[in-house]
Parts: structure tokens; C-alpha cells; sequence
């Protein structure tokens, strides 16, 4: 199943020349989910030919504007678009406010059902359970109230050994329960094992989003064991006063966090404008937690 993120912008609270605003897209198995919608990710979806019309899902970690300051746009162009299929999405409460506020004097009414949950930061909780994945909240610790994301697969199942089967002559009518873990009973009365005949799906994966947040053991038991873990790094950790005044997280701290929650690699973003190049903060993170990159806007990151 595909699995994989796609970074559209990795500023903070500015843009640079270089770098937009928080926005990413993960693409599972085919279906896409929009986190965060800074300034500008419109046209990073059209540079990097991502399909509006093929999000069904938004979520918004909090109302700063360098994380959704890009939504109403976005919302409109779909409307404009033609778009018919709901859209669901996920953010403070006061989200919707901000839309049914610029909605009312734009006099727009959308073309499109748009079903809004809000999210808390009082405890995790279950957001999205599909077909593919759950998606929970991660509680964070920032100046106003945000949340993070985490979306873990489903496990598959089991997979047939078909030349077994074959060899068996077992009918087709039986292949669904053998892929849940059933024995087969042959009509002389022979019980095959399942794992004689199937072979167990792959682990699994899970990609943790912790947005702007302050370094704090709270959150690491919900995301321990992340496939991928994207962390901010706002700051290199000479910074580390000016990191815990605004409620950020070093370079430095993210490594730590990717360590302590035995991630399997780390991404690190929401660069502070200051940095016209990141070099220092990922030889940083490096330095504790060596399998981390840089969220590169454009990249594109397989969760394996």
C-alpha cells in the first residue's frame, strides 16, 4: 500500500524566498490528506501537481496563521472548481468561525457538503477510522491550543501462499477466511494450519506530525515506534531560550524526542527565517538521532 509524504512548505512564521509556510500531503493508498495549509500552498500543490480535487481530508494543528492562513483559498477554488464530494476537516474549534465569517461577506455558498470536527487538546482521540488508516491527535504544548497527528495503517490480511492452495485445490470460496487466520478443513477431513497456507502482512506503518510545540516527555508514549516522526525544529539550540519563550523545539530537542520514542527515521521542519540555510540544524539533529533529513519542500519521503 503506498504510503508517503509530500512536503509543500517547511517556513514558520515568515515565508522566505526559499521556503513557504507549513503544508504537507500524505498520499495512502491513493487517497490524500492535507495537514496544515499555511500561506502559498496552493501554488506548491500546482509546482509539485498535487490534485485539490483529489483531498478528501484537511486538518489544521492550530490557528496560527503560518499554519492555515492558506485553507479559505483553498476552499474557495475547489468551490470554484465545481468540487460535489464532501470534504472533512479537522482543526480548533474556532476554524469554522474563520471560514463562516470570510464565507458570509465573499455572500459564497459552497457548492460542496464541508463537514467540520473539531479537535481538542485535553486528551488523544480517534479523528478519522477508514478503510486504510486511523488518525488520532497528539495533544501538544504550545501558546495556543494545537495538536499534532498521527496516522497508523491498518494491518492487512494475511496473504495467500498460491502455490500451496493450488497444489491443495482449496476453492475460492474459502480464501477470505484463510486471509483472516481461519484453518482449512479438507473434505477428507485433514485439517491444514493457516500459516501452512498464508503468509502474515507487512508491520503496520505509522507517520507522526508533531507541529510547533515545546519539548515536553508528554506526548512521546503516543508516538513511540513512528516509522516516520516529523518534528519542528524551529531553532538551533543556542536558540534554546528563545525556543522555550515562544513554545518551540530545537533541532537538538527533536533528535532527542526521535531517540526517546525509538522513531524509525526523523524528518525536521518549520524552520525559522533566520536559517537561509539548514546545514547546522540537521548536522544538529544528526548528532543525536542520526537517520533524520530535512522536510525539503518538494520532496517527496516513502514511509517504509
Amino acid at each position: 500500500m503506498k504510503f508517503e509524504v509530500t512536503i509543500l512548505g517547511s517556513s514558520s512564521a515568515t515565508p522566505i524566498f526559499n521556503r513557504n509556510p507549513t503544508a504537507q500531503v500524505l498520499n495512502i493508498n491513493e487517497h490524500l490528506y492535507l495537514i496544515d495549509c499555511g500561506e502559498g500552498t496552493q501554488q506548491q500543490m500546482l509546482r509539485f501537481d498535487i490534485k485539490a480535487s483529489r483531498i478528501d481530508y484537511i486538518f489544521i494543528s492550530h490557528l496560527h496563521g503560518d499554519h492555515y492562513l492558506g485553507l479559505v483559498g483553498l476552499l474557495s477554488s475547489m468551490h470554484l472548481n465545481g468540487r460535489k464530494k464532501t470534504l472533512y476537516l479537522f482543526g480548533p474549534p474556532h476554524l469554522m468561525e474563520i471560514i463562516d465569517l470570510q464565507l458570509k461577506y465573499s455572500e459564497t455558498t459552497l457548492h460542496f457538503p464541508l463537514e467540520f470536527k473539531q479537535t481538542h487538546t485535553q486528551h488523544p482521540e480517534v479523528i478519522v477510522n477508514n478503510n486504510d488508516i486511523i488518525v488520532e491527535t497528539i495533544p501538544l504544548n504550545h501558546r495556543i491550543d494545537t495538536t499534532g497527528f498521527i496516522f497508523r495503517e491498518k494491518k492487512r490480511l494475511r496473504k495467500l501462499r498460491k502455490e500451496v492452495i493450488e497444489q491443495l485445490q482449496i476453492p475460492v470460496p474459502y480464501f477470505t477466511s484463510l486471509k483472516k487466520g481461519a484453518d482449512y478443513t479438507a473434505p477428507n477431513g485433514q485439517v491444514y494450519k493457516n500459516d501452512d497456507l498464508t503468509i502474515d502482512s507487512d508491520q503496520p506503518k505509522s507517520y507522526a506530525y508533531c507541529s510547533d510545540t515545546l519539548y515536553g516527555e508528554q506526548y512521546f508514549e503516543q508516538i513511540a515506534n513512528a516509522t516516520l516522526l516529523y518534528h519542528e525544529a524551529t531553532f538551533l539550540n543556542e536558540m534554546l531560550d528563545r525556543a522555550n519563550d515562544t513554545f518551540h523545539t530545537t533541532a537538538l530537542q527533536a533528535g532527542d524526542v526521535a531517540l526517546k520514542t525509538n522513531a524509525k527515521r526523523l524528518l525536521i521542519g518549520h524552520f525559522s527565517a533566520r536559517y537561509k540555510t539548514l546545514t547546522e540544524l540537521l548536522d544538529e539533529a544528526r548528532s543525536v538521532f542520526p537517520a533524520t533529513e530535512l522536510a525539503v519542500e518538494g520532496r517527496t519521503f516513502y514511509i517504509e
